[in-house]
């Protein structure tokens, strides 16, 4: 007999004790030591690479999130946190906001 021991995925503790099923069917661990409750084997939901480059670069293109939402069927939630990890440091690639703009134009006006 194989015995396969789980440890939390959180806290690394091996006190856990099964809690239910998830909705796909998977065991559902709570852990005894922190609380906190995880699958046997999480899958990630992860975006491929490309994908998220197409994105992106759509994004570039100065589509706005919400069409971005239409067109790939990624939350606008997840596309501004891809712009803000990827575009942080780099403004030469960031598009600015309506406001930013509207500064430059008085500050051009004014000079």
């Amino acid at each position: 007999m194989v015995t396969i021991t789980l440890h939390c995925p959180h806290c690394q503790s091996e006190a856990l004790v099964r809690n239910g099923h998830a909705p796909n069917g998977k065991q559902l661990y709570r852990c005894r030591a922190c609380g906190r409750q995880s699958r046997e084997n999480p899958a990630p939901n992860v975006y491929p690479e490309a994908r998220r480059e197409e994105i992106l670069h759509a994004y570039q293109e100065r589509s706005s999130l919400r069409g971005l939402t239409r067109t790939f069927g990624v939350s606008r939630t997840t596309v501004s946190s891809w712009i803000k990890k990827n575009y942080d440091g780099n403004l030469s690639l960031m598009s600015f906001s309506s406001r930013d703009i509207r500064k430059r134009r008085c500050m051009r006006r004014a000079s």
